[in-house]
């Protein structure tokens, strides 16, 4: 009997009874009697049907609502998956539909960031490809979560190198972006000397070291490609100059170009660098090194309109601090004479 069989079990009783009924009645009410019983039968197995034809339906509908719960959990898996390819400001205007993936950009000043580690090529010579591997990730795990923290928009990996910028799809405004990118250094470098010991577990003889170039200003955003593949990045001269102040930063430094730490010059201690010529720019440009607030007084600079020397005494040995003690003062003696001399 199907489920629902057991709510006819009254109407059931009725006929029965009715039947008995009609047997002791006369001939004209036994003939109107059991006409208005056939019709009733009729309905009651029309009822039957259409009840035996909606349990089917119910049954269907737990199906379909089950396979959609297991779909909608797929979806949620590849969706999970597809957010770790994505910056998650990226993966979020995509899907809340606030950006269309299509070939589409704009021109906008942003603060863009490069990273590498020192020495890399030489560090792969003397590590199993597999020690190297686990090295690198946690590497960029390490500097990836600090950049979320911030608010950063991953842009890619290259191998050790890292490329970052501030400013879409979301801005905090132009100032505050490049506050953010330049804090988010100075955490990163200060995050990668917490683990110098960390690297010997990977086979590591040295330490990674980390060198960074910040630039702020006008580049091209949005997605480039063709209509099957798009990659969501930046171009222009900015991230150029970005590049390559990260190519002329030293070990374990922060570059800025001169629109970078004029955005953040009243909130970050820094110290001019020399002029370096940059490819592709015709003039020496200005640059300024990130000064840890803890390290100002063990910088010494020496400075005239054609002449710059910088020496940060933290990372000298002893032995290197005499000698640059010897070399001053003969400097100094050497300047004064002829100071004595040109009078």
């Amino acid at each position: 009997m199907a489920r629902n069989e057991g709510i006819f079990q009254h109407e059931f009783k009725v006929i029965e009874k009715s039947k008995f009924a009609i047997e002791g009645a006369s001939d004209t009410s036994q003939t109107k009697l059991s006409e208005l019983l056939r019709e009733y039968e009729k309905l009651l197995k029309t009822t039957r049907r259409l009840v035996k034809h909606n349990d089917r339906s119910e049954e269907r509908l737990n199906v379909l609502a089950q396979e959609a719960r297991e779909k909608s959990t797929q979806l949620e898996q590849l969706s999970a998956q597809l957010a770790k390819y994505l910056s998650p400001q990226v993966y979020e205007s995509i899907f809340s539909g606030k950006q269309k993936v299509s070939l589409a950009s704009s021109r906008k000043k942003l603060t863009i960031f490069f990273s590498d580690l020192v020495g890399f090529t030489q560090i792969t010579e003397s590590l199993e490809s597999e020690d190297l591997t686990a090295a690198l990730n946690y590497y960029l795990d390490e500097m990836s979560a600090i950049a979320l923290k911030y608010g950063a928009t991953i842009d890619k990996y290259i191998g050790d190198a890292i490329m970052i910028f501030f400013g879409d799809p979301e801005s905090q405004g132009i100032a505050e972006d490049a506050f953010r990118c330049v804090s988010m250094a100075v955490e990163m470098q200060k995050r990668l000397g917490e683990l110098t010991d960390k690297w010997a577990s990977f086979g590591l003889q040295e330490p990674f070291k980390m060198r960074i170039g910040i630039n702020t200003g006008f580049c091209t955003v949005g997605n480039f490609g063709s209509e099957n593949r798009l990659d969501y990045t930046v171009i222009g001269a900015g991230v150029n100059m970005a590049a390559r102040l990260e190519s002329a930063a030293t070990s374990g430094s922060i570059l800025l170009s001169f629109d970078t730490y004029n955005l953040i010059k009243d909130k970050i201690s820094c110290k001019e660098s020399e002029r370096i010529k940059l490819k592709g720019i015709s003039n020496p440009v200005r640059t300024y090194e990130v000064v840890e607030s803890g390290d100002t007084e063990s910088i010494i600079t020496i400075k005239t309109e054609n002449s710059f020397l910088r020496e940060q005494l933290s990372g000298l040995t002893r032995q290197q601090i005499d000698e640059l003690n010897l070399s001053l003062t003969n400097a100094l003696n050497t300047l004064r004479a002829h100071v004595e001399k040109s009078t």
